[in-house]
């Protein structure tokens, strides 16, 4: 077994006694010291089993490996299954093993078959624990677990638990935390171990032509927003997410209500507007198009009236035809030209550089990378979620094929989407580069957790100006000092709060 840095034997210290809740960043060591607590939970309980879940089969299969990789042989009957085992099968490899790997959605409807129960499970390790929400598939587990189990014993992880006080506690509620052991970067006993992170913010400006177009769809979105408000229907601000709420409160009441309904179509014309504002402001004039021509087929299909009445107003068509001008030129966003320059020096000041490109769209992904194959020694290629029904994706396997071809440098440029963000293996890179920010404070920490680790790193942070990039960006640097502040908070609460019966047992 690898030996444990100070700050992983002070966890695991902690964790082996309480139900604790480790914070740490990406690439700090997490799985050792979940590692290191089924080691001794194993021993501590003769005859028991632990059960380490995480949230996809990629994430699922690399922990089992790491155990598999560093524990002693035959210490312990390792297992790993998802629902592409047959359900018999699992059951009895559930009854024999000792460490048990799965996703929350394959052992949620096994024990909801009463396929098995959590009995003899002493330990249960919860990977990327911020999902523990509501009734995501991790608290039917969790609940079950604290209502069968003997031996209980609950250990989550995450690199981040987000910035809201309410959420943060009911993490800790639903995983019944005793504990939260908290590192940043900047803590004394993790940053010796660390390396530097160089951070630079690249301002883009956002040009003129882009403005008039901009003009154009904000005053259909204005419009909408006025209407809406007129028939009492929003009240406050107009942003995404208060339309969304309002959307799904307006369909609560549209059956024989005239006002819901005219108000539903107006909400769906403002999403859709916003929607291209954001392609606009922070992604591709191609993206922006393929958008706005799929608006179109979607009215010529009949879908939607709300989408008819779209596509025929004259701001719509004045900024399709602006946009299609632009596009003849040659024209598209700085951000695109600013990243290939940022990549291209990169490469040149280090010919064995890695470096991973983070953005919010899938097409964004596949311009950036059409880009960067014009330059010489780039080798770049996307690494997308799976496919949707109609759309493109990797499937598992290319996914694999991608890390794999990264980790030997037959790939040195990985353009990503939120499924670069979270847990998987992904080798050391020399630079980060977030094509937009984002407002999260939790898909922040795990974006830029991907660099300076084991060498000196690099972060950069692309932004239009004068656009929502810019709130975005203040959005999550504030969020994220929120988080800790917001830890620490829950941490005293529940360190302070009156002594159970359990804790004198």
């Amino acid at each position: 077994m690898m030996i444990p840095r100070d700050y992983q034997q002070a966890i695991f210290n902690t964790a082996k006694e309480r139900n604790t809740l480790v914070v740490l960043p990406t690439g700090l060591g997490k799985t050792l010291i979940a590692l290191m607590l089924a080691t001794e939970s194993i021993k501590r309980h003769p005859g028991k089993k632990v059960l380490f879940l995480a949230p996809t089969r990629p994430l699922v299969e690399q922990h089992y490996d790491y155990f598999t990789k560093n524990l002693p042989e035959l210490f312990a009957d390792l297992q790993l299954f998802t629902g592409s085992v047959p359900a018999e099968k699992r059951k009895k490899i559930f009854s024999t093993a000792e460490i048990v790997f799965s996703t929350p959605q394959c052992i949620a409807n096994d024990l909801r078959h009463y396929l098995y129960d959590m009995t003899d499970v002493c330990l249960l390790i919860i990977d990327e624990a911020h999902r523990c929400l509501k009734n995501y598939d991790y608290t039917a587990v969790v609940d079950y677990y604290k209502r069968q189990a003997e031996n209980q014993r609950i250990l989550g992880l995450t690199a981040s638990p987000g910035s809201d006080s309410d959420k943060v506690k009911e993490i800790c509620a639903h995983l019944d935390i005793e504990d939260i052991e908290v590192r940043t970067r900047e803590s004394p006993d993790v940053k010796d171990y660390l390396q530097e992170r160089e951070f630079k913010k690249i301002e883009v400006p956002f040009p003129q032509e882009f403005i008039e177009i901009r003009i154009l769809l904000r005053r259909i979105f204005d419009s909408r927003v006025e209407q809406l408000k007129a028939r009492s229907l929003l009240f406050g601000p107009a942003n995404k997410i208060t339309l969304l709420k309002l959307q799904h409160a307006l369909a609560k009441r549209m059956a024989g209500n005239f006002n819901a309904m005219i108000g539903m179509g107006l909400t769906a014309q403002a999403i859709k507007i916003s929607h291209a504002m954001e392609l606009l402001e922070t992604q591709t004039l191609s993206g922006l198009h393929d958008y706005l021509r799929g608006l179109i087929k979607q009215a010529e299909e009949g879908k939607t009236k709300a989408v008819k009445n779209l596509v025929k107003l004259p701001e719509f068509n004045a900024a399709l035809i602006s946009l299609t001008d632009l596009l003849t030129k040659k024209i598209e966003h700085p951000k695109i030209e600013e990243c290939a320059v940022l990549v291209e020096n990169e490469i040149q000041e280090n010919q064995k550089a890695k470096i991973m490109i983070f953005t919010q769209f899938r097409e964004t992904a596949s311009q950036i990378v059409k880009r960067l194959s014009q330059i010489p020694n780039i080798r770049p290629a996307v690494f997308i979620g799976q496919a949707k029904k109609h759309g493109v994706g990797l499937s598992q396997k290319e996914q694999k094929q991608v890390i794999e071809h990264f980790k030997e440098g037959v790939i040195n440029v990985v353009v990503a989407t939120s499924i670069g963000e979270e847990g998987l293996d992904i080798p050391e890179v020399n630079a980060v580069v977030f094509y937009e920010p984002i407002p999260s404070a939790i898909r922040k920490i795990q974006r830029a957790g991907r660099t300076a680790r084991l060498a000196p790193g690099k972060l950069f942070i692309l932004i239009t100006k004068d656009t929502r990039d810019e709130f975005h960006h203040n959005a999550s640097t504030a969020r994220e000092k929120k988080m800790y502040r917001t830890i620490e908070l829950v941490k005293r609460e529940i360190k302070n709060r009156p002594k159970t019966l359990k804790d004198f047992t």
